[in-house]
């Protein structure tokens, strides 16, 4: 073993061994840059679009960021879906899911239940993250205050949703809503 294997090894087992001692926590700085790593994709994916109230409609409301969507996207025939809330909470977010489960939902669109997520999720572009990215989103959304907030529906093709609505709608299908003529003068 050349000198500097050897020391390198010495202090690799040094901070190993008294690094606790010194206050000095490795695993807390990987879990930490790991963190990061999330919340950094969480910003550039952008996931808040439609997992944050408000979002759709101009005006987040960051008291429950990611906390799930107030907006619900009609997909014809097949219904209305809301973006879910993503927050820690146990009742109405993912607090029960573990981080490996909530990586192979990104990645795969099944959730832990075995149920396939609503179709507006992009999974077909995020089946490509690798394993450590979905598992950094993971581990930032824990991190999240929890935020209790039931987001309405799904809601089939023939029942009638509680709030806003985007439709996605093919082009044939469009009809542009009329303009109304400004009042005279104005």
């Amino acid at each position: 073993m050349t000198n500097y294997k050897r020391l390198s090894a010495r202090v690799s087992l040094s901070m190993l061994l008294c690094g606790p001692a010194l206050g000095i926590s490795i695993g807390g700085a990987a879990a930490d840059s790991q963190i990061q790593r999330g919340k950094y994709l969480i910003s550039i994916i952008p996931c808040t679009d439609c997992h944050t109230p408000g979002a759709l409609l101009g005006k987040p409301d960051m008291k429950r960021y990611l906390g799930g969507s107030d907006v619900g996207f009609e997909v014809p025939g097949l219904g209305v879906f809301y973006g879910p809330n993503l927050t820690p909470d146990k009742e109405t977010g993912l607090g029960n899911w573990t981080r490996e489960q909530i990586a192979t939902a990104i990645t795969t669109g099944k959730a832990p239940d075995g149920r396939r997520l609503a179709p507006p999720m992009p999974v077909e572009s995020f089946k490509n993250l690798t394993d450590a990215d979905a598992l950094a989103i993971a581990a930032y959304l824990k991190t999240l205050p929890p935020v209790k907030n039931k987001v309405p529906g799904p809601f089939g093709p023939s029942q009638r949703p509680t709030s806003f609505v985007f439709q996605v709608l093919p082009p044939d299908k469009y009809i542009p809503t009329p303009t109304t003529a400004s009042p005279a003068g104005k």
